[in-house]
């Protein structure tokens, strides 16, 4: 069975390389165009399935992709940034280097915010739940920390071990029925853009 992850498309906060965290602002132009494209990629891959995270840029996805009625899941949700929320990328590199890299590979958390394996924990809930409530491939219209959580939790690879993901890419796992514990990797950042290295976690 196939859980295919999907990353939003790019909204003006991505654009602005600025942490949304549970935050939210709408798809850029840019990140309709993203979405829209990667419609030829679901229309081949045919997921019998889809659900999303209750945030509204996952929503706006969903209702692109010609999901809008699927249904949400909090637990699918962006990891909580607390106080980093609302920040940029290149300005937290420029005044906290090292604890942002501690930070993208889950060893610290911001004042406020989620610990990396409560997320991954959440995450990892959440997805099972979807995986075993139905049959057929599983679409679920996420973010991109919640594609890295799952990684990490089916795959054992650790959040510093990937590349960002690109918005309005899929990541492919494959199970084998009734076993959700671990996954095979069948793609990542697969998409109809090439993959942004620069693009904000």
């Amino acid at each position: 069975m196939r859980l295919i992850l999907m990353r939003h498309g790019e909204t003006d906060w991505n654009a602005e390389s600025r942490l949304q965290g549970q935050d939210n602002s709408s798809l850029s132009p840019r990140g309709i165009e993203q979405v829209r494209r990667f419609r030829a990629f679901l229309k081949a891959l045919n997921p019998a399935r889809v659900v999303s995270s209750d945030l509204g840029r996952t929503r706006q996805t969903a209702e692109l992709i010609g999901h809008g009625t699927c249904p949400s899941d909090p637990r699918l949700r962006e990891w909580d940034m607390g106080s980093w929320t609302g920040r940029t990328k290149p300005e937290l590199i420029a005044a906290h280097a090292d604890l942002y890299h501690a930070w993208r590979a889950g060893e610290y958390t911001p004042e406020g915010s989620e610990p990396w394996e409560t997320f991954r924990a959440r995450v990892a809930e959440g997805l099972r739940h979807w995986l075993a409530a139905g049959q057929g491939d599983l679409l679920a219209v996420v973010h991109g920390g919640v594609i890295r959580a799952a990684l990490h939790a089916f795959l054992d690879i650790g959040p510093s071990r990937v590349i960002p993901v690109t918005p309005g890419t899929g990541t492919i796992l494959n199970f084998r029925p009734g076993a959700w514990q671990t996954a095979q990797l069948e793609g990542y950042n697969i998409g109809a853009v090439v993959p942004d290295l620069s693009v904000a976690d």
